[in-house]
């Protein structure tokens, strides 16, 4: 019934960007005064995550549009149109990077394309699951990363399509405490520098459009969380060294909120791999949770 929306996709787009870009989005996920690497220009090196930021993105990308607009909401328009009803956006679920080549933090162009890339029925009364691939290359057409994004929607006619089930992904952490924790936290300015990336979605500024969400307001982006479990991640894992990363994997769980003390717990089960979790030090939930980060 819905499997014709595979393939939709965003179209070609493409963000310059210099290193005052690569410095705002080490603060905007949490980097401090001894994240010199992150924030001078000096010997800068880039937090792989960056190239996660065209996936949302209303700002400094070309062609502009005045609100992010990626595959997730154009899936919606269509279904909306389709149903001849608004359709729930749902929420986000998760997000994957894979990193093939090392973002250069000092200058360049992400030049970048979505898709509509599965569709999973979850039977009746119960919605549907997608993924969007999306393909970051440089300038030269070196491919440097492969985002994949996960999303749920729910509502009417949504669901019993008949498509294939999706199969849910839970990941094994070890019987033994962590083999290191990292300490942060969310500012209560951290929204505002996060959407100065490119997400300026209202959820995350507006306090009048937040509460029609969230009963605590404004609350984080998603992909701020994913960019604070990179850095710390690297901290823990491959201090120094962002350049070892290979991928990171997060099941998005609960809203991180500005104002917030944060920690990621850590397991290594392998050599070059480690699970871990990222917590809501306030209330004791993870936000990210299922979470997976391998180097090389």
């Amino acid at each position: 019934m819905f499997e014709h929306l595979i393939g939709t996709e965003l179209g070609w787009q493409k963000i310059e960007y210099n290193w005052r870009d690569s410095a705002l989005y080490a603060l905007a996920v949490g980097a401090d005064e001894n994240d010199l690497l992150y924030t001078y220009e000096k010997n800068m090196k880039a937090i792989p995550s960056f190239v996660a930021t065209p996936y949302y993105n209303g700002v400094n990308q070309e062609p502009k549009r005045p609100r992010p607009y990626p595959v997730n909401y154009i899936v919606a328009d269509k279904l909306a149109r389709e149903l001849g009803h608004p359709v729930n956006m749902g929420f986000h679920m998760g997000f994957q990077i894979e990193i093939k080549r090392q973002v250069d933090p000092i200058k360049g162009t992400l030049v970048y394309n979505s898709w509509l890339d599965k569709l999973y029925d979850r039977g009746a009364g119960k919605g549907l699951d997608f993924e969007i691939k999306n393909e970051v290359y440089d300038e030269a057409g070196n491919l440097l990363a492969v985002n994949t994004s996960y999303h749920r929607m729910k509502g009417d006619g949504l669901d019993g399509f008949g498509g294939e089930k999706p199969v849910k992904k839970v990941v094994e952490y070890p019987y033994r405490e962590p083999d290191c924790k990292v300490d942060s936290y969310i500012t209560k300015t951290q929204n505002v520098l996060y959407r100065l990336t490119g997400d300026t979605n209202l959820d995350h500024i507006d306090p009048e459009y937040a509460y029609k969400k969230c009963e605590r307001g404004v609350f984080m982006q998603g992909l701020s969380s994913l960019g604070f479990a990179t850095r710390m991640a690297i901290k823990a894992l491959i201090p120094g060294e962002p350049e070892r990363m290979k991928r990171i994997y997060v099941q998005m769980r609960n809203m991180a909120f500005p104002g917030t003390p944060v920690q990621l717990q850590v397991w290594k089960t392998g050599e070059h791999e480690a699970v871990f979790r990222y917590l809501d030090m306030e209330s004791g939930k993870p936000i990210l949770d299922n979470c997976e980060f391998e180097w090389k």
